[in-house]
C-alpha cells in the first residue's frame, strides 16, 4: 500500500468521507461506511465583494477566515493548539460536522457542515470571540477580519478539491515540506487514522462509533 504524502490519500486505499456532506438531504453529514473519498477540483481562494450566504441548505461549507489585516497572529505553538480546542468546543456545543481544517499563521481553512444548533454566522461568531478571550498576548487592536469567506460545496468533485486544498496549504507555503509534518491540520486523521485535538468526521470516525471505540489499526507508525 503506498501513501501519497501531499494528496493525504492511501493508495489503494482511500480514506472516506460523507457523500451526505454536500447532499441536500434532511439529517446529512454523518458518514457511512460505505462512502467513497470525493476525487480532486481547483480552488481560487478570493473574498468577494456583496457576498451572499445560502445556509439552512444541507451542504458543506468551505470557509476561510483571516486575522486582521492578515497579520500572523496566529503563528505560536501554543496559540495554534488553544485555536483547535476552541474549535472542538464550538464543534461540540452547536453539533458541528468537521471534514477538514488547517490552522496557519495568518488565516483558517474549515470544510463543515452546518451546525444543528443555531445558524452557521452564529457559530463562526461564538469560534471567534471564545478564541479571542483566551489567547495569551492579546495583539492591541482586532484580532479577526471581520467578514469570512463561505462557499456551499455542491459536487463530490468540489469537496475532494477543497480537502486536498487544505491540506497541502502548509506545503504550499514552505511551512513544511510534507502535509503530515504540519501538526495542526486534519492530515493525519485520514492517513494515520490519528486522533487529535478535533473530532474528525470520516469511515474512521464512522468505524468507531461501530466498533465502539476499540484501538485505531494506524497505517503506519508515527
Amino acid at each position: 500500500m503506498a501513501l501519497d504524502k501531499s494528496e493525504g490519500v492511501v493508495k489503494g486505499r482511500v480514506p472516506q468521507v460523507p457523500r451526505a456532506g454536500f447532499a441536500s438531504s434532511p439529517g446529512a453529514g454523518h458518514v457511512q461506511p460505505s462512502q467513497q473519498l470525493p476525487r480532486p477540483a481547483v480552488y481560487a481562494l478570493f473574498v468577494p465583494r456583496g457576498l451572499h450566504r445560502f445556509h439552512q441548505s444541507k451542504q458543506s461549507h468551505f470557509l476561510t477566515f483571516s486575522c486582521y489585516r492578515r497579520q500572523p497572529f496566529l503563528d505560536r505553538l501554543d496559540v495554534y493548539d488553544l485555536f483547535l480546542h476552541c474549535l472542538e468546543d464550538t464543534r461540540r456545543r452547536v453539533d458541528w460536522r468537521i471534514y477538514a481544517y488547517v490552522v496557519m499563521p495568518e488565516h483558517v481553512h474549515l470544510l463543515l457542515s452546518e451546525p444543528d444548533c443555531g445558524t452557521l454566522a452564529d457559530a463562526m461568531r461564538d469560534l471567534k470571540l471564545s478564541f479571542r478571550k483566551r489567547v495569551p498576548g492579546k495583539p492591541q487592536g482586532p484580532f479577526w477580519q471581520k467578514r469570512y469567506h463561505d462557499r456551499n460545496v455542491r459536487s463530490e468533485r468540489e469537496f475532494g478539491g477543497k480537502l486536498r486544498y487544505i491540506h497541502r496549504n502548509p506545503v504550499k507555503r514552505g511551512l513544511v515540506k510534507e502535509a503530515g509534518d504540519w501538526k495542526w491540520s486534519s492530515f493525519r486523521h485520514y492517513t494515520r487514522r490519528e486522533k487529535g485535538a478535533v473530532q474528525i468526521e470520516s469511515e474512521w470516525t464512522a468505524r468507531d462509533r461501530e466498533t465502539g471505540g476499540l484501538p485505531r489499526i494506524f497505517l503506519y507508525p508515527r
